[in-house]
């Protein structure tokens, strides 16, 4: 024991140092959510409470239900079966929130014993008058074998509210209060980016316990969400430094690197035996490592293999927790030792550690964050998570941190949430007829959002209307526009702009187009003579008498007139078309007539003015020759006119 109370003290100073060094930049943010009371009306409204760093808080949801107020055992440090009290919530009814009193014990044997007389939630009344604090696990072991089992949400509130509410349960009045953490973590976009501050030391307890199960069972769901993009993880170690004046002494030597600028305490509190907290430093230091080589080589989720493999085949109890046993892991992997070795470093060097120094930076809290000071520690969307290090609790916390909508399907499982769709169709718009709903379930709840189906937007407000839109959109059903059969011909009154009915119907064009009789209304066959006849979504025209009706005039005429008429147009065309053959050869006939007579005439006057009896003779036997051609070029022109 005499070991003991030195490496205490010690360990203290570098907590303290830390603490003094990381309160000059951050500072310690308690995370809180709200609670809004519904009834009595005196004292309704919205009031913050703290989330408890244990149990299951049920982040991106909500709770409601009735608070009760124990008349014996206020302060729920001894078990609700020793006084015959049962808080379990009777079928139909609210389930109960359980108001107690802070003091006298752990808050999370409050929250046990809630929980076992059937409490659904723990609200924790502070004694005095302060700022909300973070109920945390106790840190001594003890008997704390239940920290594992508690999954009820826990709540601390302020002295002044908890007043407020046991007042009113004095009264007789039923006090409903809804707990909200729908705005505990932020929810900005479709990537989640979360960190995990952890310690490779696995021999610290339930503490130590708790972080090697999370790994070994978030792992698969981890990897998954990173290697789909829809996360982005970092590991983190917390690390402090030894103060200038202890740097030399044993102690600092046994539990820090690069002299006494990194440190860790003892893995069992006593420097004469087992590993040393400079072990502890060093392993923490190549799980950084491995991580980031792992990043650079784009695998940043073979850490989470890493880290469940050494765990697994390194512990410190069999004295295997060497470098030796990690090279082998790391090997397995397929991972560069040397390159994990040279980021590394050398331990006894009195320098910085670059990546130990950023590990230190990043502790420091920075925006909404705050300090790292608890360990283990999950950071969620740059907010801390509170609650069990619990695969499903975790995974619900990470799943709020998606923006509605963008969820990957693991957290719309019936394992993590509830899909509201289900009932009632989330009180959406819906058509059954087309299976097409605009309820959309999400792991914040559902939203009632118009959907996009095949290509084709709906509009609407998704509660109480939605109809398809643009080009295509009487492809889907027929745009929700009306439209029906009959006798083997359609009618619809989807257009690309709306529903309209189409001509020879009446109606909104969404529910009902009715045939107008254009009979009856007078809009067809106006003729004295005609005979209308309804049909369905058009008309036939017809005339009495034995007449025949022309559409095109709207007219009835007699069908023997009509015939007559016909035949007499039809002579007509034919004798005209005749006189016109005829007239043309005649006129044809003609022409070459004169042209043949003005040919000889110019002949003749060409050689009949004779001088003497020679010349006489000569020129009778030239115009013997050209009479000679005008009469072979009568003939011939004879014969093609015959």
């Amino acid at each position: 024991m005499g070991l003991r109370f030195p490496h205490a003290m010690l360990w203290l100073v570098l907590v303290c140092a830390a603490l003094l060094c990381s309160g000059c930049h951050g500072k310690f943010v308690v995370e809180k959510n709200s609670l809004k009371v519904t009834a009595p009306s005196d004292i309704k409204g919205t009031y913050e409470c703290a989330i408890g760093n244990f149990g299951v808080p049920q982040y991106g949801g909500t709770m409601v239900g009735v608070v009760a107020y124990p008349k014996a055992n206020r302060k729920a440090c001894k078990s609700f079966d020793d006084f015959d009290i049962s808080y379990k919530a009777k079928p139909g009814s609210l389930p109960t929130f359980l108001l107690v009193d802070r003091g006298d014990c752990f808050f999370t044997k409050k929250a046990w014993n809630a929980q076992n007389a059937g409490a659904a939630a723990i609200l924790v009344a502070d004694d005095k008058t302060e700022p909300l604090i973070t109920m945390d696990t106790p840190e001594e072991s003890g008997n704390t074998d239940y920290l594992e089992n508690i999954t009820i949400p826990s709540a601390l509130i302020t002295k002044s509210f908890g007043d407020k509410l046991k007042k009113a349960i004095d009264n007789g009045d039923m006090v409903n209060v809804n707990l909200d953490w729908t705005e505990s973590l932020p929810h900005p976009d479709e990537r989640v980016e979360y960190e995990f501050w952890t310690n490779s030391n696995d021999e610290c307890g339930p503490k130590c316990d708790s972080q090697i199960d999370f790994v070994k069972s978030f792992k698969g769901a981890a990897q998954i969400l990173e290697k789909k993009g829809y996360t982005q993880f970092t590991p983190h170690y917390i690390t402090w430094y030894c103060p200038g004046s202890f740097i030399l002494s044993k102690q600092c030597k046994s539990q820090c690197i690069n002299h006494g600028r990194y440190c860790a305490p003892d893995p069992e509190q006593d420097f004469s035996k087992g590993y040393d907290g400079k072990d502890v430093v060093v392993q923490n230091l190549r799980q950084a490592c491995v991580y980031k080589v792992a990043k650079e080589n784009r695998k940043p989720w073979l850490w989470w293999d890493y880290v469940t493999d050494f765990a697994i085949r390194c512990p410190m109890k069999e004295k295997k927790y060497t470098k030796e046993c990690a090279d082998g892991v790391i090997k397995s992997l397929g991972l560069d030792h040397k390159a994990i070795d040279k980021c590394i470093g050398d331990p006894d060097a009195d320098k910085e550690n670059p990546v130990l120094k950023a590990e230190q930076d990043a502790q420091i809290g920075k925006g909404s964050r705050g300090d790292v000071t608890i360990l283990p520690t999950l950071v969620i969307n740059n907010r801390q998570y509170r609650g069990k290090l619990d695969k499903g609790a975790v995974l619900k916390a990470i799943c709020a941190g998606f923006r509605e909508t963008t969820e990957p399907a693991v957290c719309l499982s019936e394992d993590v949430q509830t899909n509201e769709c289900l009932e009632n169709n989330g009180g959406c718009w819906q058509d059954k007829a087309a299976n097409i709903s605009a309820c959309k379930d999400t792991f914040r709840g559902r939203v009632c959002e118009c959907p996009v189906v095949k290509g084709v937007q709906f509009v609407g407000d998704g509660y109480n209307h939605c109809e398809a839109s643009g080009s295509g959109r009487c492809e889907i059903n027929n745009g929700g526009c009306w439209k029906e059969t009959r006798h083997g011909r359609s009618y619809s009154a989807c257009t690309n702009d709306g529903c309209k009915c189409p001509d020879g119907f009446k109606g909104d064009g969404v529910h009902k187009c009715e045939d107008i009789d254009e009979c009856k209304e007078r809009t067809a066959c106006k003729c004295k003579e005609c005979k209308c006849k309804n049909t369905w979504g058009s008309f036939e025209c017809g005339c009495s008498g034995g007449l025949l009706y022309m559409k095109e005039h709207d007219t009835c005429i007699s069908k023997n007139t009509a015939t007559e008429a016909g035949w007499n147009f039809l002579w007509v065309i034919f004798f005209g078309l005749v006189a016109a053959g005829i007239a043309g050869y005649a006129v044809y006939k003609y022409r070459i007539r004169s042209y043949m007579d003005s040919e000889i005439r110019a002949i003749m006057a060409q050689y009949m003015p004779l001088d003497n009896q020679g010349e006489v003779q000569n020129h009778s036997h030239h115009i013997e020759l050209k009479i000679g051609l005008i009469s072979t070029t009568t003939a011939i022109a004879n014969s093609q006119l015959h």
